[in-house]
């Protein structure tokens, strides 16, 4: 049995018997399964700092990547590039420079340490998650396509191709099934857990994204996006402690993780308020269905094409469609209409289920100033924005499927939805940003 299985983790952290990625493993797997074990490895690693004396080439790895751990990437940084300059140092070195943004230098790091010795195809796969976050898709992608042989079948593989294959806008279902294979795979694996809950929130399936975030927030280090996200759906429920755990615990690795703050003090501030929970749980439940894009599903040309013409961007738009609407309009038949029935059916929908319901004509935008580019963009779904969970759950409340949509509105009008705050508001200003598009008002 490991050393780690039987000693505390204060004594691991500083003595001087072995520390590789098994201790390392081990120690992570004693906060996932108790973390207030966290405090103990924050003192620990504040011990054998603070011990600079007594400080070896080798024990600089163990203090290194302590600091790593406990989320001091800069100071993990300068410990580990004076360290021994062995595999693990320069692994630990690349993740530290990962976490900073410095994916070239990280890509560097990750190189030295398959050179000393380092498991080449965890060096590969991290190189890759490097040369995504640096946008680099396609050189991402083809270090994926290089790897042969057992690391296909693994987790950290099929939850690299598929964080890679959707920042190239693959398939959704291609893309939930590599996350799907991922966790079965490894039911612990944090990104692809979070990933998987991401596309389970997406599409409203509430109930399995909220047990996946909670698995992946379950480990440690947590993946910061399960953790922000789940504490966005604990507020959905009103469970505000448990939001605040959340966020706290973020906190506890990144002090100056500003959405994270903000979030603390919004679910503070929002404990004391009253929400009729079921019925809102309902209406988000089914505002997220009627926000789907009709581009998500696999739909004739013909049928597509109507569609587009039509105006028709959501599932939300068929539903206020009636049958007779759909057929009056050019080269749309009884077999497009069935193909419509049957994706609607499909998420327990009818065509013109709402088409009694009236819907308030949103104020007119003056597009003079745009350009074509820029008209068109106003067309494009509201998943182009690539907002935030919590952003995004506000849109999908009020209704919002385009970019245009979001336009005719105002920031008062954003910051009326729930759990929808000034940090919220900054983001989709900043989204629009790179478009030339403000919110009306602004």
């Amino acid at each position: 049995m490991s050393q780690v299985a039987t000693a505390d983790i204060k004594e691991v952290i500083l003595s001087n018997g072995p520390f590789g990625p098994q201790e390392i493993k081990q120690l992570t797997l004693r906060v996932s399964e108790d973390y207030t074990q966290f405090a103990m490895m924050r003192d620990a690693v504040n011990e054998l700092e603070s011990r600079e004396d007594e400080r070896t080439p080798a024990n600089a790895v163990r203090l290194g990547v302590g600091l790593y751990l406990l989320g001091r990437r800069r100071r993990a940084i300068e410990v580990l590039t004076n360290a021994d300059g062995g595999a693990l140092a320069h692994y630990y070195l690349g993740k530290s420079y990962y976490d900073e943004g410095q994916y070239e230098r990280a890509i560097g790091s990750y190189q030295s340490a398959t050179r000393a010795g380092y498991p080449s195809d965890l060096c590969a796969l991290s190189i890759a998650e490097a040369q995504r976050a640096n946008g680099k898709l396609a050189e991402a992608l083809q270090t994926l396509d290089q790897l042969s042989g057992a690391v296909e079948q693994t987790a950290e593989y099929l939850y690299q191709r598929a964080s890679t294959v959707s920042s190239l806008g693959a398939d959704p279902q291609e893309i939930v099934r590599l996350y799907e294979r991922a966790v079965a795979a490894d039911s612990n694996h944090c990104g692809a857990l979070f990933g998987l809950a991401l596309e389970n929130d997406r599409y409203g399936n509430d109930s399995m994204a909220l047990e996946l975030y909670e698995r992946a927030a379950g480990r440690f280090p947590a993946h910061v996006g399960s953790l922000l996200n789940l504490g966005i759906m604990y507020e959905d429920r009103e469970q505000y402690d448990r939001a605040q755990q959340c966020y706290q615990r973020i906190l506890d690795v990144y002090p100056t993780h500003g959405r994270a703050r903000l979030f603390l003090v919004d679910s503070q501030a929002s404990s004391g308020m009253y929400y009729d929970e079921e019925a809102q749980r309902k209406r988000d439940r089914m505002a997220q269905v009627l926000s789907i894009s009709v581009s998500d599903f696999e739909l004739s040309v013909r049928s597509r094409n109507c569609l587009q013409k039509m105006g028709i961007h959501s599932l939300g738009d068929l539903a206020r469609t009636t049958e007779q609407e759909l057929l009056a309009s050019k080269n749309f038949g009884e077999t497009s209409l069935d193909e419509i029935r049957e994706m609607l059916m499909s998420k327990g929908l009818q065509l013109g289920q709402f088409a009694h319901e009236t819907v308030e004509e949103e104020p007119p935008v003056d597009m003079s100033h745009l350009s074509p580019d820029e008209k068109a963009v106003l067309d494009r779904p509201m998943s182009d924005l690539n907002l935030s969970v919590r952003a995004r759950k506000c849109m999908v409340r009020l209704g919002l499927n385009t970019i245009g949509d979001l336009v005719r509105k105002t920031s008062d009008d954003l910051l009326e939805c729930k759990n929808f705050g000034v940090t919220s508001l900054t983001e989709v200003r900043e989204k629009l940003t790179p478009f030339g598009l403000k919110l009306r008002g602004d």
